[in-house]
């Protein structure tokens, strides 16, 4: 059975429709997901936000609907990119968050996160037309990075002009990046707004995708993110190992003689 995620949740300061987010999330299936603060880097000075706490959030964590385990709720922080200088490859303020996203507004920023920023995710802009063409240089380098591509939907939902945006956008990241390194969220701000993982598989065919790249979309490649970001916090990498099968005993060396014999056989021999 799937795990679908939904990485993409707006904070808000109002308890009760956070709690209301978190709950129906649970109820349509989501076994994950992740609330978004936005940091928009357009004062120097200006402080990144700090993350609240999960049990400020919601008292009680709801059970997945079809799982018996509570929703799993994660921390990210998307950083909107207007000047280089302004985001800090290792910043210490970014540790407190699980996921780290930006969303750069020029061609030489998406260059940029493409190719050198230590981030988890790269968000492509819904709500306007888009201000530079994807190229498949950088999409590649990303992708040997492990870095994704985001889109949200629930800006097509609130507008009919930004869901042609959202669309069209769509569109061109996947001709792109060929459905590949993508995942789906909602950046929705109330419950209205949030779909369920099966209902985004099929939006996924609209903007595109395959049957199978659209239903990863939503789960595997969510994982992957979850992933990326675990190890950008603890290591510079991850090892794979691999369990080598028995050799057969025709393929074993002999041991050297003097080296398996008994010690008082190996003395014996000495002496003669």
């Amino acid at each position: 059975m799937s795990v679908f995620m939904d990485l993409n949740l707006s904070y808000t300061a109002d308890k009760s429709r956070m709690q209301s987010l978190i709950e129906t999330a649970a109820h349509l299936g989501y076994s994950t997901i992740a609330i978004n603060y936005t940091y928009e880097l357009t004062i120097k000075k200006s402080k990144v936000p700090v993350p609240t706490p999960i049990k400020d959030l919601i008292d009680k964590l709801p059970i997945v609907q079809g799982r018996c385990r509570p929703i799993r709720v994660l921390n990210r922080l998307t950083v909107l990119m207007t000047e280089q200088c302004h985001f800090k490859k290792t910043g210490r303020e970014f540790s407190a968050f699980d996921l780290l996203a930006v969303q750069p507004s020029t061609e030489k920023l998406f260059h940029v996160a493409c190719f050198t920023l230590d981030v988890d995710i790269i968000c492509i802009s819904v709500t306007e037309k888009r201000p530079f063409i994807i190229k498949r240089s950088p999409v590649n380098g990303a992708v040997e990075r492990g870095i994704m591509f985001e889109l949200s939907y629930s800006a097509a939902i609130r507008d009919s002009t930004m869901r042609r945006y959202t669309i069209a956008n769509a569109v061109a990241l996947v001709d792109t990046c060929k459905g590949k390194n993508l995942i789906l969220s909602s950046a929705a701000e109330t419950p209205l707004e949030l779909r369920g993982p099966y209902d985004i598989s099929n939006l996924g065919l609209l903007f595109g995708l395959s049957d199978g790249d659209a239903k990863e979309a939503v789960s595997s490649t969510c994982r992957s993110v979850v992933l990326h970001g675990e190890t950008r916090k603890t290591a510079g990498g991850i090892v794979y190992t691999m369990k080598r099968c028995s050799e057969t005993p025709d393929q074993q060396e002999a041991p050297p003689a003097d080296c398996e014999a008994p010690a008082a056989k190996r003395a014996k021999q000495l002496t003669e």
